[in-house]
């Protein structure tokens, strides 16, 4: 569309006090001919939007540009519908609220930074969105236990179609096997009976449609478009659907491996499970019981990780033995006991019950005469214990999430192109498990990237549920260990995100972390040189290829984090909003001074997700910090294409920082690999900067987040020293 531009400067906030508003009109004015620019002293109050709402209606005005505060804040109030642009200028937290007012150089940012949008409204356009056909509203719920028949419920009550695909005959999971279960609610210190009836029951007359026996053979498209094939005794059956639940469970951890623990050796040493079922059958008749906590979790040897429900569960198996005996002898080692959140209660209840509770290690179990001994270390009495005839000794063996049982895919020899470029860094890849859950037809691999311990990957900070894999959302003990009650919070949760992934490809905008954007990569496959690093370095797996290695784009499953237009050497990838010109045009926009000027310049990219928030968090808490730098917001460094450092370095900037999420096992990225990548593309660019006889240092990588606010000054002020040393950029008189 033919772009009218309208400038609207805020003087609030402090920021007609600090700037020259005057300079900065004719910048919108002068050198960009906007076609309209006012001032305002309340710009987001009422009677300057309905100043803006004014040039919209009488001068028609489609592109609107808000000199003020953060783009973070206000975004409801300067939204001014789908068919108008608005781009922000961040005056208030990135440059009056760390700089001193009426000062040159503050000037001299402000100036910059409205120049920097106005030349990135060249290359931006409205995003059209992508509407896939025949999409479906269908929420397919993988797993019939606890947590998947939760999930299923919920998305039925909330009024969409659900299908529910279980592998056993019958729904239920382990809890269905189960005598009782641990309290639900308050006061959170009775056992309850056993709730898989009722809530099939409920699963049912919601009318979920419920495949047993069945598995999933292929799962084919993205979201809104997963054709999905259930293999039900034999028979193919397909269902469309638009998001997936995927509640698979776990499986207890093999008691075969804990012989040390006498299981194996002694008929009397059984698991929690076979506990449960012996209960359930009503042939418990133990008069003295034992349970061993971390019966192989917590353990390098075994699994590294607490298993998290089988302290609340030897709680609940100790009162099955209480309540059928008030006078039976019931001992519980433990290592700590994790009773979280209410199950304190609970935990206290068992003690009052007469539970005997010996934090220590075991160190034998024997048996003769067909009662079993027990010699622990008693961590607490600083002492060795020796407790006899016991009848039972009840191990509480952990758990193992389904997706972590299979074989991992290895990873395709490289060839050609890729041979050649073997030698070069790559980013790591994490694996995939063949665990024959959902058979994804992704270039990527046929199941869910997983943790090392085989968990589906998901963060546990930024977003539970959400997977590599769009529209995907693990819930319950396949994406972490945890305990009933737990459970149920994590299948509603991962119901609603279904949901959400649904209604937003319905309308052709993406999901978290960039809810709402509607733009979505264009290839322009006339250049692209099948190189397959869009497809390899994408995150999220939105990119199949063909037979030659050309890209096939699935629109519904990218987040729009710019990964793959970042990776492109030929630049065939943009989105409306997003793209490689706009972004070279924002640095192409900012006034270089000469060198004689001595004042240098510092170009900063910068995460839109930690970065930008702990710049705009300094701001707010009115730290001070180095006015030679420029920043600009990118949606993830992994979006970071090569030419902006390029064109930067040329212009004369003196140094290049790029601030992303942390990476790691403890990562913060929201998409996953970006700081990661635009590191190892950073060891190619030192190469060429060397060559140039520009020092590699000018350009560097670090990480924040964003309550590392309060060492942004200092990290700037440090990188700033350094590029002094180095001394100006010698490119920089040649502009």
């Amino acid at each position: 569309m033919e772009k009218k531009i309208a400038v609207y400067i805020c003087t609030g906030c402090g920021i007609g006090d600090a700037l020259d508003i005057d300079a900065l009109s004719k910048v919108a004015s002068k050198e960009f001919k906007a076609n309209i620019c006012k001032t305002d002293a309340f710009l987001c109050g009422k009677s300057g939007i309905d100043l803006i709402k004014q040039d919209i209606d009488g001068e028609g005005v489609n592109t609107v540009v808000v000199a003020g505060c953060s783009s973070r804040v206000n975004t409801d109030v300067f939204n001014f519908g789908p068919d108008k642009i608005v781009e922000r200028v961040n005056l208030r937290e990135q440059v009056i609220w760390c700089h001193p007012g009426e000062d040159e150089d503050t000037q001299m940012l402000a100036e910059d930074y409205l120049r920097m949008s106005l030349a990135k409204l060249k290359n931006l356009n409205l995003p059209e969105p992508f509407i896939g056909e025949n999409l479906s509203s269908t929420v397919l719920v993988v797993g019939g236990g606890f947590t998947g028949l939760t999930a299923a419920l919920e998305s039925a009550r909330a009024g969409y179609k659900t299908v529910l695909v279980e592998k056993e005959a019958e729904l239920g999971g382990y809890v269905g096997k189960m005598y009782k279960q641990v309290p639900m609610k308050p006061p959170f210190t009775d056992l309850e009976e056993n709730s898989i009836p009722a809530l099939i029951k409920a699963v049912e007359d919601a009318g979920v449609k419920v495949y047993t026996s069945a598995v999933i053979a292929k799962t084919a498209g993205g979201p809104g478009m997963f054709d999905v094939t259930i293999n039900q005794n034999g028979t193919d059956v397909e269902e469309r659907v638009g998001s997936i639940v995927l509640a698979t469970g776990a499986k207890p951890y093999e008691p075969e491996k804990l012989g040390h623990l006498g299981f194996g050796q002694y008929k009397n040493v059984i698991t929690q499970l076979m506990f449960e079922e012996m209960v359930a059958a009503g042939k418990m008749d133990a008069n003295k019981v034992a349970f061993i906590q971390c019966a192989g979790s917590r353990d390098q040897e075994h699994l590294p990780y607490c298993s998290a429900a089988c302290c609340i569960e030897s709680i609940k198996q100790a009162l099955y033995v209480k309540e059928k005996n008030p006078e039976a002898n019931v001992y519980v080692y433990y290592k700590d006991i994790r009773s979280n959140g209410q199950y304190e209660h609970f935990y206290k209840k068992a003690q009052q019950a007469g539970v005997i509770f010996i934090k220590g290690d075991i160190t034998d179990i024997s048996e003769s005469d067909g009662q079993l001994t027990i010699e622990a270390d008693d961590h607490t009495m600083g002492t060795k214990s020796v407790a006899d005839e016991f009848d039972l000794v009840v191990l509480a063996n952990g758990m193992v999430p389904t997706a972590a049982l299979g074989e991992t895919v290895e990873e395709a020899p490289a060839e050609d192109e890729a041979a050649a470029a073997s030698d070069e860094p790559k980013v790591t890849v994490a694996p995939i498990i063949k665990s024959n859950l959902l058979n994804l037809e992704y270039r990527q691999g046929p199941e869910l990237p997983a943790l090392k311990y085989g968990f589906p990957d998901s963060h546990y900070i930024c977003f539970p549920y959400e997977t590599r894999r769009t529209g995907i959302y693990a819930a319950g003990v396949v994406r972490a260990p945890m305990d009933m009650l737990s459970a149920a919070e994590d299948a509603t949760g991962a119901a609603l995100k279904a949901i959400q992934c649904i209604e937003s490809t319905l309308k052709g905008e993406a999901v978290h972390p960039r809810s709402g954007d509607m733009s979505f990569p264009e290839f322009n496959m006339n250049r692209c040189t099948q190189c397959k690093r869009c497809t390899e370095e994408c995150p999220f797996g939105a990119i199949n290829e063909d037979e030659k290695a050309n890209p096939l784009p699935n629109p519904t499953r990218c987040r729009r984090c710019g990964t793959c237009m970042g990776a492109c050497p030929e630049r065939i990838i943009s989105f409306k909003n997003y793209s490689v010109p706009m972004i070279g045009n924002m640095v192409k926009a900012i006034e270089v001074p000469e060198e004689a000027d001595e004042k240098p310049r510092i170009l900063i990219f910068a995460c839109e997700n930690d970065a930008i928030p702990a710049l705009d968090m300094a701001g707010i808490n009115r730290l001070q910090y180095n006015p030679w730098v420029r920043i600009i917001p990118v949606r993830c460094l992994g979006s970071l294409n090569l030419v902006w450092i390029n064109d930067a370095m040329a212009k004369g900037f003196d140094g290049v920082l790029l601030m992303g999420c942390k990476h790691g096992d403890d990562y913060q990225c929201h998409f996953m690999k970006g700081s990661e990548l635009a590191e190892i593309r950073l060891s190619k660019i030192s190469e060429t900067l060397n060559r140039l006889g520009l020092e590699s240092e000018r350009v560097r990588a670090t990480t924040v987040n964003i309550m590392d606010y309060d060492k942004i000054p200092a990290m700037l002020d440090e990188f700033a020293a350094e590029l002094e040393e180095f001394g100006p950029n010698p490119m920089k008189d040649f502009q």
